[in-house]
């Protein structure tokens, strides 16, 4: 019988079986999108007892947008309930919270190329290399499924750039086509750009920082936006249909509205309705 791959509804943060890990291994600095500081290994103030956020439905006003836009890719269940079998931090000793902690962005790491892996597979452009990436999938699914010290030994670093060999060849396959000096903006600084009704299309975008920048209108269909920073990005009235390694987490961090046409990897944010 064929091992278990967690599928796309697993790689996305399921706060019911999880012990509120994110928001105690994590550290955060007061700035734009918190409000406070915190150190890693420290619950949040704002945490309950059960593990739910106590200001959830106003993080936004109260200065936490920080928290709005992040999303584990499913680690913290699996970290919860596969690799620390459903213990709680609060439970165990401190020795073995602090392993929970340390594991967790290890995990996480894990899971998001897992995001990316799975979304590759779905493309049809992509064929000559799914060979490879169901094999990179199945490898990096192990590694999420190993011991504690198996975890604390990983190099990440390293699985991710055996990875992100194939996502790039999975990107050119996308891309094929796309000419222009404009279409490879690979980690260009887009900081605020005026980029309103650009044609992007087929670009390379991989790392680009996009914070703030004006992409109203703008044509970013078949964009690869691996890693791209959309913080504060107007998306409105954008065209993202067919944008690849686009994740939830980048599309909460954006603007957009009703106009804004999304790729179906992620769904449309909630507080973009409310103008937030």
């Amino acid at each position: 019988m064929e091992d278990h791959i967690a599928g796309p509804t697993e790689l996305r943060g399921d706060c019911e079986r999880c012990f509120g890990l994110c928001c105690v291994a994590l550290p955060f600095a007061a700035a734009t999108d918190f409000a406070i500081d915190k150190a890693a290994g420290t619950p949040c103030p704002n945490l309950r007892g059960d593990h739910r956020c106590g200001i959830h439905a106003k993080l936004r006003q109260t200065g936490f947008t920080g928290c709005t836009v992040y999303d584990c890719f499913g680690a913290g269940q699996k970290v919860s309930q596969v690799t620390f079998g459903g213990q709680d931090w609060r439970t165990v000793p401190r020795a073995e919270s602090r392993r929970m902690f340390d594991v967790f962005p290890v995990v996480r790491q894990l899971h998001e190329l897992l995001w990316y892996l799975t979304e590759a597979l779905t493309l049809p452009a992509a064929q000559p290399v799914h060979a490879e990436l169901r094999e990179a999938l199945r490898a990096t699914d192990a590694l999420t499924r190993g011991t504690v010290e198996e975890l604390g030994a990983l190099d990440v670093g390293v699985h991710r750039q055996e990875v992100n060999v194939l996502l790039l060849r999975t990107s050119e396959l996308m891309r094929a086509g796309a000419k222009g000096k404009k279409k490879d903006r690979r980690g260009a600084d887009l900081m605020g750009a005026r980029l309103k009704g650009a044609d992007l299309s087929r670009a390379d975008l991989r790392g680009a920082y996009l914070i703030a920048a004006d992409l109203t209108g703008a044509d970013l269909r078949g964009a690869d936006l691996i890693g791209a920073d959309l913080r504060d990005a107007d998306l409105t009235d954008a065209d993202l249909t067919g944008a690849f390694f686009l994740t939830q987490p980048q599309v909460n961090a954006a603007r957009g509205g009703a106009g804004t046409r999304l790729p179906g990897s992620v769904v449309r944010p909630v507080h973009w309705a409310a103008g937030l």
